[in-house]
């Protein structure tokens, strides 16, 4: 038989093997989001009146015309602690910030706990009994909202957060709300 070839085995191209896997993982992902994000709220942002840690008047409707980040907390949080560099890196590029300090105690500890992070700049709200979470929506913590000019939610996103992530999403709500 010479001069015979047999057919070329046919194997599964490795691309394709791996488009497989990367569309498992991403619907994994996305699926994982979805169910953190299950609770948070859409459309207009209940708004509040609080007292801030330094003693000034907090309401959401001060931050009308121009985006916000509304980002919940806690003392007791590791992730929200690691996160605590990307949230002052959004206030040093000066968008407006509103913190809430969720079920840390009472203003006198969530101060402490401030000072002992060196966190000297950041508007806080403390939400010991966690009503202004429950209006919010928020079951876990890091949770971060972005408001556009009129109040309504333009993001939201629970976990972790990057500086550069969290200033696209306000640059993006600002140019286009």
């Amino acid at each position: 038989m010479i001069g015979t070839q047999s057919a070329p085995i046919k194997r599964p191209r490795r691309w394709l093997k791996w488009g497989v896997e990367l569309a498992i993982v991403l619907a994994l992902i996305f699926g994982v989001r979805a169910w953190q994000q299950r609770t948070l709220i859409v459309g207009e942002a209940p708004s509040f009146n609080e007292i801030g840690l330094q003693g000034e008047e907090v309401s959401l409707a001060a931050y009308r015309g121009q985006p916000l980040l509304l980002h919940f907390w806690a003392s007791w949080c590791p992730i929200c602690e690691i996160e605590q560099g990307s949230i002052n890196k959004v206030l040093a590029q000066g968008w407006p910030m509103v913190t809430v300090a969720y079920s840390s105690g009472e203003a006198e500890e969530v101060k402490r706990y401030m000072e002992r992070k060196g966190i000297s700049n950041w508007v806080t709200i403390v939400d010991n009994d966690g009503e202004l979470a429950r209006q919010y929506g928020v079951i876990g913590v890091p949770t971060s909202y972005i408001l556009d000019n009129e109040g309504s939610v333009g993001f939201r996103e629970v976990g972790p957060s990057t500086s550069w992530g969290l200033r696209l999403r306000l640059w993006w709500t600002e140019t286009f709300s």
